[in-house]
């Protein structure tokens, strides 16, 4: 039976990185993971780190933690992010001459804006400016006319699931022992204490124990159940958020728009493609089986709409949700709610050796994962200072190649090539090296999206991918605008597997169903004749493709 110090339950952005910082600090780590890496909340969040401007009055400490720790991933993974500028238009509450209370509103929001600069350091974002009418025009002609001006602010875009695989290489190459697809199915118990669990390969039904000092549980909004193995309680007030794509940007800005009930709904440029969230409603259900309804799809798009109406014009390509693991409180409006986070030590729930970390926020994951770890590594008696902000990610080392550079020695297209710059960062070379060898991976597996087969290959030899929806989130795989039509198959090819052509289409058909209409219903009937007709892929019998 293996032994660790430390037992790390969920591979989220939370876990990841406790993984990371415990394995750095010379704490034998194992992370278990029951899917895959940022399969659940942190790949389902609005692909931020941005600074909680909404928690400035009522979580100040939220905020400066969240732009704080935006500054030190911004240095450890400096090629993932990218600057996002925000545009806060304020219209008349009826047309025609605006009223004292519109320009108060105005007003107010500079003032309120004008507070969060002093955090703006923090992230090296720049000071808030306002803008006349005339002014945001020139910037975004697309915003509804007769305006009071606008409020501007700088906010960072990231892709989360590469960050969390970042994270749990970087754990591995510091000794940690990741394994995704595997679930936890009891936990070991010494008397009162938890000394390790029960644990099973979700793809071989494989079963072993492991024995750790101490289980750390961060399992997001599975974290009450996780708990319950334990037999004890953590209270969440789960909440889910729903997120449309649309096939092309909007706007090279991020603007924020007020829906029907008055809570700001954002759509935001996110890579080629725009992102629009978020819902904020209280779940009551199995965050394994989420789902998206055609009013919260309405919803936003008519909050958007309000402010920015040629959103009718692009095509939904997908709606996705995620749970919120938000800490407990009753009484406050969803969207009020806490975005703080708490770590338990459940040695006084009468469970010594275990503990739990829930709440938070993205953006503020590293100081979370330094703090959990401060708590193991005292109880344990061992472990080095946190060096996390420190020490770069896999390829934050130094600054990527430029893409035409890749492009030339490696002979594959210069938007290819910057796609992969921007993913994989130093690596790069590293990732397109594969091509000298085998020249054929050059080859575009997706070209809405860039992806060579050599770095779907480099995925599943680095980076724990061990299957088509794996190189969805590290590659982006399958997520461009043909929603995987020109690329599942091929890249099926790749991996010589039938069972995962037949899983990705499935997880393109969940984020396609609420939003098929005009050109989106006529492009997923293809789909489904390629696949299903002419491909001759046979149904599995719980398939939604019918």
């Amino acid at each position: 039976m293996t032994s660790y110090d430390l037992l790390v339950i969920g591979g989220g952005v939370n876990g990841t990185g406790i993984a990371r910082d415990a394995a750095m600090r010379g704490l034998t780590t194992m992370l278990v993971e029951k899917k895959d890496f940022a399969a659940g909340s942190s790949g389902a969040n609005s692909g931020m780190i941005h600074g909680g401007i909404r928690y400035l009055m009522n979580d100040p400490q939220v905020t400066k933690l969240a732009c704080l720790d935006s500054g030190y991933i911004q240095r450890i993974a400096p090629h993932l992010l990218f600057r996002i500028p925000f545009l806060y238009p304020v219209s008349p509450k009826k047309p025609g001459e605006p009223s004292l209370a519109d320009r108060a509103l105005l007003y107010g929001a500079e003032c309120y804006f004008e507070a969060y600069d002093k955090y703006q350091p923090l992230k090296n974002g720049k000071p808030h400016t306002r803008l006349t009418d005339e002014e945001l025009h020139e910037l975004e002609p697309g915003i509804v006319s007769g305006t009071l001006g606008a409020v501007t602010m700088d906010e960072y875009g990231i892709d989360p699931f590469r960050l969390c695989a970042l994270n749990a290489r970087s754990a591995a190459a510091h000794g940690a022992t990741i394994r995704n697809h595997t679930v936890v199915t009891r936990l070991l118990r010494e008397g009162a204490a938890v000394v390790g669990a029960e644990i099973e390969d979700a793809r071989t039904g494989a079963r072993e124990e492991v024995r750790a000092r101490a289980v750390l549980n961060a399992g997001g909004p599975w974290a009450p159940k996780i708990a319950a193995l334990a037999g004890v309680a953590v209270r969440i007030r789960p909440g889910k958020g729903v997120h449309l794509t649309l096939d092309r940007r909007l706007s090279n800005y991020g603007i924020i728009c007020k829906a029907v009930d008055g809570r700001d709904v954002f759509v935001m440029p996110h890579e080629d493609s725009s992102i629009i969230g978020t819902t904020d409603d209280d779940f009551y259900g199995d965050p394994d089986e989420l789902t998206v309804t055609q009013d919260e799809v309405e919803y936003l798009l008519q909050a958007v709409e309000h402010t920015f109406p040629s959103v009718r014009s692009a095509r939904v390509l997908r709606a996705w949700a995620g749970v919120r693991p938000t800490l407990f409180a009753y009484g406050p409006l969803e969207d009020a709610l806490s975005r703080d986070h708490h770590i338990y030590d459940h040695e006084e729930d009468g469970a010594p050796g275990f503990y739990s970390i829930v709440g938070g926020k993205l953006a503020s994951f590293r100081a979370m994962a330094e703090e959990a770890v401060d708590t193991v590594a005292k109880a344990l008696g061992k472990g080095e200072r946190c060096t996390t902000h420190e020490k770069a990610l896999p390829g934050g080392e130094k600054a990527p190649p430029a893409a035409e550079e890749l492009s030339r020695k490696y002979d594959v297209p210069a938007f290819a090539a910057a796609r992969i710059s921007y993913r994989h960062g130093a690596e790069a070379s590293q990732v397109l090296d594969l091509t000298l060898e085998n020249p054929e991976l050059s080859a575009l597996a997706c070209p809405c999206e860039g992806v060579t087969f050599a770095e779907l290959k480099f995925s599943l030899e680095r980076e724990f991918a061990q299957g088509l929806t794996d190189l969805r989130r590290r590659c982006r795989l399958a997520m461009g605008v043909c929603q995987g039509a020109r690329c599942i198959g091929p890249a099926g090819a790749l991996i010589g597997s039938l069972s995962e052509v037949e899983s990705l289409l499935d997880e393109r058909w969940k984020g396609q169903r609420p939003v098929l209409s005009g050109d989106g219903l006529a492009q997923a009937e293809l789909m489904q004749s390629t696949y299903f007709g002419t491909g001759a892929l046979q149904h599995r019998g719980d398939a939604p493709w019918r």
